[in-house]
C-alpha cells in the first residue's frame, strides 16, 4: 500500500508536466468531424489503446521499470530512444520530449535522480515508479488511465463534450485500458510497435491546423 500514494501522484491531473497543452491529433480529428461525438470519443480511444499505447507506450514503459530497478541505466534509454523514434510527425516527438523533461525536472527535485535523457514520458515515469516501488502492472495501468483522462479532457473542450459525458467515456474505458495491459505484458521485444497512419497524418495536418487550442 505505501506505493500506492506515489503512483496517484504520478497520474494526477494536477502533475505539473503540461499534459493539457496536447491533444495528440485529436484536436484534428474533431475539426474534421471524424470525431463528433460521445461514441466517436470513445472508439478513438478503445482504437489508440488497443493499437497504440498497448503497442508502444506501454510495453516500452514496462521494459524501462523494469531495467531502472536493475540500474541497467544502458537498456533503459535504448529503449527510450526507440519509442521516442516512433512518433511520427515532429509535433509528437515534441509533445513526448517536453512532458517527459519536465517530469524528470519535478522528479529531481523531490529527490528521485533519473540518468540525462532525452526522455519520453513513459520513460520518465518508468523511473519514477521503479525508484518508488510501484508494481510494474500497476504503474502500466496507472499511465494507460492518466493518457485517456488527458484525452478525455481535451474531448471536453473541443468536441465539446460536457463533464458527465466526458465520465461516462472514462468509466467505459476500465475494459479497453485492463485489456491494453494485459497485452502489453505479453509482447516480446520483437513485436513492440504499431502502424495507425489514420493518426500520423491527423498529427500531421495539426502541425498546420489554422486554429488550434493545443500544441499536438
Amino acid at each position: 500500500m505505501t506505493a500506492a500514494p506515489r503512483l496517484w501522484q504520478l497520474i494526477s491531473p494536477s502533475l505539473p508536466v503540461g499534459a493539457y497543452a496536447y491533444s495528440n491529433g485529436l484536436e484534428q480529428l474533431i475539426a474534421t468531424c471524424d470525431v463528433r461525438n460521445e461514441t466517436d470519443v470513445a472508439e478513438w480511444l478503445d482504437d489508440m489503446l488497443t493499437a497504440g499505447l498497448a503497442r508502444t507506450d506501454l510495453p516500452v514503459l514496462i521494459r524501462v521499470q523494469l531495467a531502472a530497478a536493475g540500474d541497467d541505466v544502458g537498456t533503459a534509454i535504448r529503449w527510450c530512444r526507440r519509442l521516442l523514434a516512433m512518433r511520427d510527425t515532429a509535433e509528437l516527438r515534441f509533445a513526448d520530449r517536453s512532458m517527459g523533461d519536465a517530469l524528470a525536472r519535478l522528479l529531481a527535485g523531490l529527490g528521485v535522480r533519473i540518468p540525462e535523457g532525452p526522455w519520453p514520458f513513459a520513460g520518465a515515469f518508468a523511473f519514477a515508479a521503479a525508484a518508488w516501488g510501484v508494481p510494474v502492472g500497476d504503474a502500466a495501468l496507472g499511465y494507460a488511465w492518466s493518457w485517456c483522462e488527458s484525452q478525455v479532457a481535451a474531448a471536453i473542450k473541443l468536441v465539446p463534450l460536457g463533464h458527465t459525458a466526458g465520465q461516462r467515456v472514462m468509466l467505459g474505458r476500465a475494459a479497453a485500458i485492463r485489456a491494453a495491459v494485459a497485452l502489453a505484458l505479453s509482447l516480446d521485444d520483437g513485436e513492440i510497435g504499431f502502424g495507425m497512419p489514420g493518426l500520423a497524418i491527423a498529427s500531421a495536418r495539426h502541425e498546420t491546423q489554422y486554429t488550434r487550442l493545443f500544441r499536438s
